[in-house]
Order: structure tokens, then sequence, then C-alpha cells
């Protein structure tokens, strides 16, 4: 029988267990071109608190009564598609659910060798690209020069301070407690980092002066708010300001108004850029082959958090949108 959570109430603010809704039906056979996934681990990333929302963007909305999307990897259980055999480890878009139907488009073989399966959600899946691509790519770090990191011990910014320091650059990390800042600092070499929930976010601009004496060159922003707002009036010429996420205003029901910087960027004559992960898939294997060459050389390393149980996969989204995690957060729904 197949598992799989379907999102019936749209969120006002944070999302709650009681959006989503856990239905079972059986597994259907496949047919020609089709393949049969039994997941083995859900990831649950902050893009899906953007398909919750009735509001359109880069990717149609969840509807109610559909099934949420989200990514996972898991093994073939069943095939009629010649590019996949039985006892395959894949991962690719699942959604949230145990057992996967698909014609293996966007589906990629995973070498349970080369590291634990879950990475492919991880270090070694999207977010690793995510960093990879968007830090080297439009952020261009050059040695010696200042990157600073909002939401540094998440998934993608972990990775983002650990490739820019292997560029040489100066790394400032901004996370949620104390044990993050620990972690980034002490485990994966930041050289500085703050909790921002023990400074005043009034302190914000003066704590990165302190940390940044050298003003900052890379902007890697995952996060928005308050710390994107003290981050503009310390950019260098030509600073590069990478736009990743906004989780800050994930949960806004209404548009948030702050401080507007734009004029920092005709001073300094800076750049600012957005971007998905996805206009970079026909560089997927160049990403991958560089982050898995890092992390077998011993020069980046990650952390991983699960929840267990299908079951339990909203509470691991909204814990995660909660910034609970260190590191990749995960569902293990099957062995």
């Amino acid at each position: 029988m197949n598992q799989r959570l379907v999102l019936v109430s749209r969120p006002t603010g944070m999302p709650s267990p009681d959006n989503f809704r856990l239905e079972t039906a059986p597994v259907p056979d496949p047919a020609d071109g089709q393949i049969v996934v039994r997941v083995l681990y859900l990831s649950v990333d902050p893009y899906m608190r953007g398909r919750i929302k009735d509001v359109a963007s880069y990717a149609a909305p969840t509807q109610i009564g559909e099934l949420m999307t989200g990514g996972g990897v898991g093994r073939v259980v069943a095939s009629r598609n010649p590019r996949f055999d039985v006892g395959d480890i894949v991962v690719g878009e699942t959604g949230w659910q145990t057992h996967c139907l698909s014609e293996g488009k966007g589906f990629r073989k995973v070498d349970p060798a080369l590291a634990p399966i879950s990475t492919s959600l991880g270090v070694l899946g999207m977010p690793g690209l995510t960093a990879y691509f968007g830090l080297l790519d439009l952020g261009k770090p050059k040695a010696g020069e200042t990157v600073v990191v909002s939401g540094a011990a998440g998934a993608v910014g972990s990775l983002v301070g650990q490739i820019a320091k292997l560029q040489g650059c100066h790394v400032v990390g901004i996370a949620g407690s104390a044990d993050k800042v620990r972690w980034v600092t002490d485990e994966l070499g930041f050289d500085a980092a703050f909790n921002y929930k023990t400074v005043d976010p009034k302190d914000y601009r003066s704590t990165f002066a302190l940390l940044c004496p050298q003003g900052i060159d890379v902007y890697f922003d995952n996060v928005g708010g308050p710390i994107t707002d003290a981050v503009f009036p310390l950019i260098n010429l030509r600073a590069r300001v990478v736009i990743c996420g906004q989780i800050h205003h994930y949960n806004d029901e209404k548009a948030a108004h702050g401080p507007r910087h734009l004029f920092h960027l005709v001073i300094k004559r800076a750049r600012v850029e957005g971007f998905l992960v996805f206009d970079y898939v026909e560089r997927y294997k160049e990403g991958l082959t560089q982050m898995a060459a890092w992390l077998r050389e011993g020069k980046i390393k990650y952390r991983e958090q699960f929840y267990e149980g299908i079951e339990n996969t909203p509470r691991a989204f909204i814990g995660m949108l909660g910034g609970e995690n260190t590191g990749k957060m995960l569902v293990k729904v099957g062995d």
C-alpha cells in the first residue's frame, strides 16, 4: 500500500500538520515506460512553503487535494522503463509518499557506494548544487575577499561557507543558536559567526562591521529581513549579492516593508541576482562531480537530521522552517 500526504488547506502564517492529510491506496503497477520507486528518504526544503501558497511563482502551487510536492530517494521495485532496473537507487521528484509511480523523467541513478544515499538529497543533491552554482557562478568569490552567508547552519549555507573557504575567502556566517555558531566555526572552518537571536537587530550592522573589517564582497542570502538590511551599507565596490532564499518572509501574509537600500548598488556599482538551481540542470554532472570529490577528500563536511515515518513529514517540514535543523533535514520513510 502507498501512503501519501495531500494538501487539505492553505496555512496562515506557519504551517500546521492539520494542513495535510495522510491517505492510503494500493501501489499501482507500472505501464510501459514507467517505474515504481519505494521511497526511502524524503527531503523537506524551504521552497516547499511557497508551493502551498496560492500565489503564482516559478512553479505552479500544489492544489488542495493534491500530493504534496518534494524530492525523495529510493529503490526501483518495478520497472518497465529500459533506463532503470529493479534495485536501482534513484533520486528525483517523488512527492511526499512511500511509493512513486513515474516515467523516470528527472530521476537520476545514485551510487550507494559513494556515500549514504541520503546525501543525494543534501550535499550531493539539490542543496549541494545550489551552494556550488550560486556561490561560484553568481558570487564569483576571489581569494582574500569577505563572504557573508545567512542561514549558515542550514543545508545550503553550511556548504556555501565551506566552498568559500576553499576559494581562500574570509567567511562570516549568521546562525540561530550558540551550538550552530560553534558548528560552523569550530567544525566547518568559518572565520566568524554570530547568533542573530541574541543580537538586537539594531546592532546587526555594527556586528557585521566588527566581523568584516574589510567590508563585504559577496553576500549569499538565504534569509532576507533585517539581516539582509544590515549587509547593504557594508558592501564593497563591485560586491555581489546572491539571492538564494528569503525564509524570513515565507510565512508573511502581507508584503514586508523595510529599509530601501538600492542606492547602495549605485554607490558601490554592486550587483544583486537571484537564481534557481534548475537553471543549471545541464551542468549538474559538473557540480556533483566536484562536490563528491571535495567530500571524498575531506574538504567539506555535512550534517543530517532525521524524522522517522511518512506521517511525521509535516512536523519535519515545520521544524525546518522554524530553524530546528542543523544541516539537512530529512524524513526516513523506508529501510
